[in-house]
């Protein structure tokens, strides 16, 4: 058997298994991207508006911690073309489906130092892994 006739079918083997698996990371920018179906292993990136030199912050209230662990604290970065002192930027959470199950990211924007006044935003988000 020549190595071209044996490469072409290993080779197509390859290329859908290739198309089958799932991205390895999922990103997530907005509520309107929720629910949320990801595979055991795969990564979930949230990154959300934030201008932390309002005083607002971001509050995770609900973690999925059944079904997702986080990789990391937030990390804030602000658009290097704003060029102007308190420009908006974006806060950014990375976590890993480690577990089969269901859960809700929540998260609250409001100022840390008054929690009994209602946040301005909310992001909830179910989580699903299989």
């Amino acid at each position: 058997m020549s190595l071209t006739r044996l490469l072409v079918p290993v080779s197509l083997a390859l290329l859908s298994a290739c198309a089958t698996q799932p991205k390895h990371i999922v990103t997530v920018e907005k509520q309107s991207q929720c629910p949320v179906q990801l595979k055991s292993g795969q990564n979930l990136i949230l990154s959300l508006p934030s201008n932390p030199t309002t005083g607002y912050r971001w509050s995770i209230q609900d973690s999925a911690g059944g079904v997702l662990k986080g990789l990391g604290p937030e990390v804030y970065r602000n658009p290097e073309d704003a060029g102007v002192v308190g420009a908006a930027g974006v806060s950014t959470w990375r976590f890993q489906a480690f577990a089969i199950g269901t859960g809700r990211l929540r998260l609250t924007y409001q100022q840390p130092w008054a929690p009994e006044v209602p946040a301005v935003e909310t992001f909830d988000c179910a989580i699903s892994v299989d």
